[in-house]
């Protein structure tokens, strides 16, 4: 997902026009619209900005560059040189027939991390928490309500 698609998400989630979140940043409801159709990519410092405004963390806007699956490799790979990450097979127990691979991480913090996450998916599969709350979570995260 592009940045104007994240910034485009989260404003309509958070129930915001283009021009009121103009309006918190500084800027007229036509950069908004050019940030959130691709036109124009704001910067750094504007992204901290409309981070703040729309009342997330700013990489839940940032632009990654992590969806083709070779990027996905060399972030593994470059993660791999930092952290000792064993490799599993995996059986989808809805599924025994269909095998993953996932990837283990030898550091108890992004241990701690996922654990939350995975909890939180739980929440979610279960009907404990909605969408929204779920993607309120995640938008805000590490600094998340729960």
């Amino acid at each position: 997902m592009a940045i104007g698609e994240r910034i485009k998400r989260i404003r309509n989630f958070r129930k915001l026009t283009q021009a009121q979140l103009g309006e918190a940043v500084g800027l007229s409801d036509v950069r908004i619209r050019q940030y959130e159709i691709g036109n124009r990519t704001p910067k750094e410092e504007m992204i901290q900005e409309l981070a703040k405004a729309l009342d997330c963390n700013y990489r839940s806007i940032y632009e990654p560059s992590l969806y083709a699956a070779e990027d996905v490799m060399y972030a593994l790979f470059e993660l791999d040189e930092h952290y000792n990450m064993p490799l599993y097979e995996v059986v989808n127990p809805e599924d025994p027939t269909e095998k993953h691979i996932a990837v283990g991480f030898d550091y108890s913090l992004l241990d701690d991390f996922l654990n939350t996450w995975k909890k939180k998916k739980e929440d979610l599969a279960s009907g404990k928490i909605t969408k929204e709350e779920y993607f309120e979570w995640k938008i805000n995260w590490p600094h998340a309500k729960d």
